[in-house]
């Protein structure tokens, strides 16, 4: 494979009239879309704690579901393979009866605070019964309950620019950015003491 998984004919017809079919086409020739884990990918599905599955049904109807847990709960099995548990949700089981019927999946795994967004297409499946596997996946200090695991093989994947990202952060960043900002407060309203017991003496 050397072209873009997602460059349809009716893709490709769009990029022409927009002006884009050339470069992307270059891309095409030199065989530029990665397939495998790289080093890279590797280290940034690492740092993920939430994630987006696409499926689809027999028939097409798309369907995508948010993914979390633990930072890393994306595991890298392999350079062409990866996994996560399958927590207990609302038992609706939609992406489970999808990828029964479909195994066609996509990952959209987004880093807000630094604007970057990897794409991954690929065939997924559900594994049950598989203890070896699980104990790979399952972060014991997590509370949910995982019911079985979600394994990804990767078709290809591609990063994206970050235009139009607007960056957000989680908890933890937040705390981290402020932990100097709520030092230099304490610190201040020491000496803001001091001077008022000085004062009063």
């Amino acid at each position: 494979m050397t072209g873009h998984i997602a460059f349809t004919p009716s893709a490709k017809a769009y990029q022409a009239r927009r002006g884009s079919r050339a470069s992307y086409a270059r891309m095409e020739e030199k065989g530029a879309f990665n397939r495998s884990v790289t080093p890279e990918l590797a280290a940034f599905i690492a740092e993920r704690d939430s994630l987006y599955l696409g499926t689809a049904t027999a028939d097409g109807q798309p369907y995508i579901q948010h993914r979390g847990g633990p930072e890393g709960f994306l595991k890298v099995l392999d350079e062409r393979t990866l996994a996560m548990a399958d927590f207990r949700g609302n038992k609706q089981y939609i992406t489970a009866g999808n990828l029964a019927d479909n195994d066609r999946a996509f990952l959209f795994l987004m880093d807000y605070a630094n604007r970057q967004r990897i794409k991954i297409w690929g065939r997924a499946r559900m594994v049950e019964d598989d203890p070896a596997l699980m104990e790979k996946l399952v972060d014991p200090g997590y509370s949910a309950v995982p019911e079985q695991a979600i394994l990804f093989e990767i078709a290809q994947w591609d990063a994206n620019c970050p235009q139009h990202i607007t960056p957000r952060y989680t908890e933890a960043e937040v705390a981290k950015a402020v932990a100097g900002l709520q030092q230099r407060i304490a610190e201040l309203e020491a000496e803001l003491a001091a001077c008022r017991e000085r004062r009063a003496g």
